[in-house]
């Protein structure tokens, strides 16, 4: 089912899970309650070192805030698989970025994903999909590409935080969602938190926060956001579309 632009997550009863789906939810119960209180390098560490080594990947946009959380993984481990998903619909900025900022932390495990060919010839063959349907181009260029590169790992590292507002502001740092384990080390942060870590670490930033963006995603449908609105509010403008999809129920989706 592809919700309607901006809709909340379906809140009706859903099946029981199954064995593999409860002993995940298991895990991340344990999980959450042996890390509670930590965030940031103090969770990941253990996560990656520990917990799940050679089975966990970090998804990252390369936006605005990007270069935070990728800084944290390099420090522990530069070979942590990072996904990409190259919509082919992203700033020209945002794939320049991404290459000289993995150069620069030393990131050795770069995965780059983009849409099967024929999936975009058959769902979008003129491109165009974002206009009438961007929940479409969403599952099409986004939600399927990210299913397919997440196979074969346990867990995956989300940059989500609470200051994002929306379904975000009551992120968990450790969750179960659709038979693997998602990591949000950086949920509790504040946007004050993620400016001093840029400059702790001599960071650079996205070229396109100079020109008013807060969040970047694809060119068509991301807007600069004026400092006194939501961080997001220039993602999908006044259609009412909040999220992409990667982040709701497959079923959902």
């Amino acid at each position: 089912m592809v919700r309607a632009s901006g809709a909340r997550p379906d809140t009706s009863p859903q099946a029981c899970p199954t064995e593999g789906e409860q002993a995940v939810q298991d895990r991340a119960a344990d999980l959450a309650r042996r890390y509670a209180g930590l965030d940031g390098m103090a969770l990941l560490e253990p996560l990656l070192r520990c917990e799940f080594p050679g089975r966990i990947a970090a998804v990252s946009s390369f936006g605005a805030e990007a270069a935070v959380l990728l800084s944290l993984i390099a420090e522990i481990d530069p070979a942590t698989p990072v996904i990409f998903l190259d919509t082919g619909k992203h700033f020209a900025e945002t794939p320049a970025y991404r290459d000289a900022l993995a150069r620069r932390l030393g990131l050795t495990d770069l995965r780059v994903i983009q849409p099967q060919a024929a999936e975009r010839g058959q769902l979008d063959p003129r491109g165009t999909l974002y206009r009438s349907n961007p929940d479409h181009c969403c599952r099409l260029r986004k939600v399927l590409p990210l299913g397919r590169a997440l196979a074969g790992f346990d867990a995956w590292i989300t940059g989500r935080k609470r200051f994002q507002g929306g379904a975000r502001a009551a992120l968990a740092t450790i969750e179960a969602v659709e038979g693997r384990i998602k990591v949000n080390p950086l949920a509790h942060w504040s946007a004050a938190q993620i400016a001093a870590e840029f400059a702790a670490r001599d960071l650079p930033r996205h070229p396109l926060v100079g020109k008013g963006y807060s969040s970047i995603g694809c060119a068509p449908c991301t807007r600069p956001a004026p400092a006194s609105q939501a961080p997001r509010s220039g993602r999908w403008a006044a259609s009412g579309k909040t999220e992409c999809g990667i982040h709701w129920p497959a079923n959902d989706a």
